[in-house]
């Protein structure tokens, strides 16, 4: 049985959709640029999931008493920001799948990707601008939001990618939480949540909790991710199964293992290893399973989702929406059940 939050999800993700595809058609009246830039931005676009972070982000706006379309335009730019950044880590990381299909630089080339990605990102700024709902203050305000995600996302990825650059094995947990928060708690869940508030005319307090709400279970989510890339099925093995291993990414099951003295040297040697051998794989996550590292890692997701409701259960909110957020924070962690 789909829970109330998935089926919140597939209510509206054809409202953000139109919206979102309006930024590509009609753009120019070059046959070439649209086929270099538009055409294939669009079609990353029309690939994405469900739409949880732009329709939390308006969500959030009804949550504090503002209208749900209200937040249309801030959706629209972290959902703008979201395809930018996947373009451009896919890049970064030598990624292969992105959604089920091949990553963007190996259909249309690296320039042409990073070029895609870099309109993506100027559509960030331009979705807020452009809305003639937003006063100028307003505008102000949400710029500064989606400035200071964009660079705490960017703090992220410098310590993912320099981590693996410098063959960095001397992690802690500390130091993953740090990362993950940043290159991935703020943009999936603390700054949709609080622009979406800001818009509603939200107070301090609801702000606050919304934007706290969003950091923990925005960080539950990529822990989440990180064991559906070494558990999930079905879907999961189409897009990127057990790619992590593979790319020697620091996740927070490897932190974990490479923390255990007795198994370090094996575990480091399987992340240098860049390994696409099934067998191989079955055998890394059997040492993670051995080394208590996936139940640690599922375990530290369910601690945030405790907090992140318990916080949001302290303020005052929409009934029905608080309702939805807390069937959010079950569904990011019972992805696996």
């Amino acid at each position: 049985m789909k829970s109330p939050f998935v089926r919140f999800l597939e209510r509206h993700i054809s409202q953000i959709d139109r919206h979102l595809i309006q930024a590509f058609q009609d753009q120019t009246d070059s046959a070439d640029i649209d086929a270099y830039l538009y055409a294939p931005l669009e079609h990353f676009a029309r690939t994405a999931g469900k739409r949880h972070r732009p329709l939390i982000c308006m969500l959030a706006c009804q949550a504090v008493g503002g209208t749900f379309d209200h937040a249309i335009s801030a959706a629209a730019a972290i959902e703008h920001f979201q395809s930018a950044a996947l373009i451009h880590d896919d890049i970064a990381d030598h990624g292969k799948l992105r959604r089920g299909e091949p990553c963007m630089y190996l259909t249309t080339g690296e320039g042409i990707a990073i070029n895609c990605g870099d309109l993506a990102l100027s559509l960030v700024t331009g979705a807020v601008l452009d809305d003639p709902d937003l006063d100028d203050g307003m505008k102000i305000r949400l710029l500064h939001e989606l400035v200071d995600m964009t660079t705490r996302t960017i703090e992220g990825q410098a310590l993912d990618l320099g981590w693996v650059r410098d063959e960095r094995f001397d992690l802690t947990v500390a130091d993953y939480l740090q990362m993950a928060t940043l290159k991935t708690a703020h943009y999936s869940g603390a700054t949709p949540l609080a622009c979406g508030a800001i818009i509603g005319g939200g107070s301090a307090e609801q702000v606050c909790a919304l934007r706290s709400f969003g950091l923990d279970t925005g960080l539950a989510f990529q822990i989440q991710d990180d064991l559906l890339n070494l558990l999930g099925s079905g879907s999961a093995h189409e897009k990127d199964f057990r790619t992590d291993i593979t790319e020697g990414k620091r996740t927070l099951v490897a932190v974990h293992a490479l923390n255990d003295p007795r198994r370090h040297d094996e575990v480091e040697a399987i992340l240098r290893s860049g390994t696409e051998d099934p067998g191989e794989l079955e055998r890394a996550v059997g040492v993670f399973e051995e080394t208590g590292s996936i139940e640690f890692a599922r375990e530290r997701s369910f601690e945030l989702t405790r907090r992140a409701k318990e916080t949001l259960a302290a303020v005052d909110l929409d009934p029905r929406c608080r309702d939805l957020f807390m069937s959010m924070a079950d569904y990011f962690v019972e992805r696996l059940r």
